[in-house]
């Protein structure tokens, strides 16, 4: 798709309307279509890096990426959604492999943690991550943690 506009931007980068689109995303995918009641402000959005993705004014994939150290020991990526509106594109495929990309490059010395949700984690060892652990409850969903080696390792 040509007509996508893929943007990094540090937290204190965004505009106003950037950060309503990605809060607004989240809030209607996690909150309402999952129908999962949570405090998504969580106080690591100051620290991410936030990776968008734009169809005209639409956004229609996000995620975040944390350094190590903030949720975890390793780096992370987590918050990744896509827009109703854009499934069905491959778009979330290319978002974790972007955000991978990202955490390599920044942090090459980090494994990088996620914490999925239980349903897809087939679809994340296919892009490289393994399990760790056991499924555990977060918010009436069942997760599980999920490491990737760092390259070359």
């Amino acid at each position: 798709m040509t007509d996508l506009r893929w943007q990094i931007s540090a937290f204190g980068e965004l505009t106003t309307h950037e950060l309503y689109a990605l809060l607004r995303l989240r809030q209607e995918v996690f909150v309402v279509e999952q129908n999962c009641v949570y405090l998504d402000l969580d106080n690591l959005d100051p620290e991410a890096v936030h990776m968008q993705c734009w169809r005209g004014q639409e956004l229609v994939a996000y995620q975040r990426m944390l350094k190590p150290g903030l949720a975890f020991p390793e780096s992370s990526i987590g918050r990744i959604v896509v827009a109703s509106t854009a499934r069905g594109l491959q778009l979330g495929r290319e978002l974790v492999s972007k955000g991978i990309d990202f955490n390599n490059r920044e942090w090459p010395e980090s494994n990088i943690q996620i914490g999925a949700q239980a349903h897809l984690a087939e679809f994340y060892q296919s892009l490289g991550f393994e399990p760790v652990g056991q499924q555990y409850i977060e918010d009436g969903i069942a997760h599980i943690h999920m490491i990737k080696s760092r390259e070359g390792k």
